[in-house]
């Protein structure tokens, strides 16, 4: 018997992935059956060393004593020596470490479940310390209102024992809370437990109820992972108690163990229907890049506008009339809630037209604060002969003011009422008047080179595409050098860099920061396995393209990893490859 665990699907810290030990689950999920069925029982004769639970220890085979890891391995190894065991150990936050088994159970959940800092602070410690293509077990804890923020932390296993205890104690539980079932007129729940009168509904009936409503939240939690959505469902779910709330917002904290498993890009679209949506991931991360990576390269004054609700801006109507008036004489650059500042080359760049927000015509003070931070970094780093701003009184306008009393600035504002009106996109008109237009050429550069930035560092867009020309319309931009060889093509779906064998030698031979994945010597071709690789940039991310080399191959293509995940794991699809030669 072969034993595993491989992911399948990511969001963050959750996974999709396959258990298998005597049987296969997919988790996040219960596994109190197919512990059983493996016989790895969690049971009370655990062999614990007394006075020292910190030291690791391995649940025990059915008809076979636990111990620490070298005891149990040893004597498994005489009576079973045809099966690979353990397969589940159980150690303490405190000291996780990697033991060499498919899951680790964590012995001290009870003791933090509750508080919201402890249960952060205990999983990253886990998941930081056990190897990354392993399962982490919480046993005792899971309900259905806490368990989709647990596997958001980054907990893949699960048991009923919280839901059959306080069924047994007559407890009727569901998402949002834990009703006393005296208390209950009628049952709120149609699973074929309560498919019965409710004056006939007993405690073993409550049980039964309570298991199935664990089930059901983590089929939900499942396809949210997989849809790359569970953050959207879990600033909701979280609100129903008040530690989970603060869960959420510790591990927003946790900016390098989150960021580290946070794709660069994805399908999904980002719902910022909370103020929690500001302190995510991908927001985040957006914020910081163009701030810290982006450069503007036109000579011409900046005006800032106002978001829209079509994406990508440039696409809505209101866009359309700004760009209008504008006629390419200025750069322009959006604000907006929940992303902070848009440059017009990053405005298809994931998250800038992948998110919808609710729209109320009023900024809460949060917002507003974000928003003119990120305008400020933005304004520091990058200098123009003016600014513009028009944009509506209703908290843009108080955004820019802020930033403009910060820094010392002096910005013309250009709106009378509303900024699609006819007197200010005149006003609009007449603040450009005089200034030199920029070229379609220099535009599509220029976004090249932004993006270049955004993806590898700053000054990768110079580095790399100092010396381009560029085909096809925007934004479907194919690069190609002055000997017409193309190196990369805009992939507009995600504002990102899709590079040709060419581009990617070019990269590899500059000075721009490359993400690079070395493999053993086999010419790969679709995919590379995490077995064939050797070495990885601990920088790369979900998403990043990426480099592969090795002994017989040089390829380009995409990771299905994040860096540090690609050289620890033993199994899963590391990276796709788009194009490779064999050496």
């Amino acid at each position: 018997m072969t034993d595993y665990f491989e992911v399948h699907a990511r969001d963050g810290a959750a996974r999709v992935g396959e258990l298998r030990l005597e049987d296969s689950l997919t988790t996040p999920a219960l596994v109190d059956d197919v512990l059983e069925d493996a016989g790895s029982l969690w049971s009370a004769d655990r062999a614990v060393p007394e006075g020292d639970d910190s030291q690791l220890t391995v649940l025990p085979h059915r008809g076979f004593p636990g111990g620490t890891a070298e005891e149990v391995r040893e004597s498994f190894a005489v009576e079973y020596p045809d099966v690979d065991y353990p397969s589940v150990a159980v150690i303490s936050s405190e000291d996780a470490a990697d033991e060499g088994t498919d899951a680790y159970a964590v012995s001290d959940v009870q003791s933090i479940t509750g508080h919201g800092a402890a249960l952060v602070e205990a999983t990253v410690d886990v998941r930081e310390g056990v190897p990354t293509d392993t399962a982490v077990y919480f046993s005792g804890v899971a309900t259905p209102r806490n368990v989709a923020v647990l596997a958001y932390a980054g907990v893949d296993l699960f048991d009923k024992t919280a839901a059959v205890v306080r069924g047994t104690q007559g407890r009727y539980l569901t998402t949002d809370e834990a009703y006393f079932l005296e208390d209950l007129e009628e049952l709120p729940c149609s699973c074929p437990a309560c498919q019965q009168p409710r004056e006939e509904f007993t405690r073993e009936d409550c049980v039964v109820h309570n298991v199935n409503a664990l089930e059901a939240e983590l089929g939900i939690v499942r396809r949210r992972i997989r849809d790359g959505r569970l953050r959207d469902y879990v600033e909701g779910q979280a609100r129903q108690d008040q530690w989970l709330t603060a869960a959420v917002r510790e591990l927003d904290s946790q900016w390098g163990y989150l960021e580290e498993r946070t794709p660069i890009l994805r399908d999904a679209q980002i719902d910022a229907a909370t103020e929690d949506t500001l302190r995510r991931v991908e927001i985040q991360r957006y914020a910081d890049r163009v701030t810290t990576r982006y450069r503007n390269r036109f000579d011409n004054p900046l005006v800032l506008v106002p978001c829209s609700a079509a994406k990508p801006y440039s696409e809505s109507q209101s866009h359309r009339q700004f760009h209008d008036a504008i006629q390419w004489r200025a750069h322009l650059v959006s604000m907006t809630s929940p992303i902070g500042v848009v440059p017009q080359e990053l405005e298809t760049t994931y998250p800038a037209q992948h998110y919808d927000t609710v729209v109320t015509g009023r900024w809460s003070e949060d917002e507003k604060r974000f928003v003119s931070a990120v305008l400020e970094r933005y304004l520091e780093r990058n200098d123009y002969p003016s600014i513009i701003a028009h944009v509506p009184d209703e908290g843009y306008r108080d955004i820019v003011e802020r930033v403009e009393d910060e820094l010392d600035l002096e910005v013309t504002y250009t709106v009378e009422e509303h900024p699609t009106d006819t007197e200010s996109l005149a006003n609009l008109q007449r603040a450009l008047s005089g200034e030199l237009k920029y070229s379609k050429r220099e535009r599509e550069h220029n976004t090249v080179r932004a993006i270049a930035d955004y993806l590898l560092g700053d000054g990768a867009g110079d580095e790399l595409f100092e010396d381009i020309q560029t085909t096809s319309r925007y934004p479907k931009i194919q690069v190609r050098d002055r000997e017409d060889t193309q190196l990369a093509t805009m992939v507009p779906q995600y504002g990102t860099l899709s590079f040709t064998l060419e581009g990617a030698k070019r990269w590899v031979d500059s000075d721009a920061p490359t993400k690079r994945v070395e493999i053993d010597g086999f010419v790969p071709h679709g995919s590379v396995l995490a077995p064939g690789i050797v070495d990885a940039d601990e920088e790369i991310r979900v998403g990043d393209e990426v480099v592969v080399e090795g002994p017989k191959a040089f390829g380009v293509g995409r990771a299905e990893m994040f860096g540090r995940e690609m050289a620890e794991s033993t199994r899963g699809i590391a990276c796709e490859i788009r194009h490779v030669e064999e050496k």
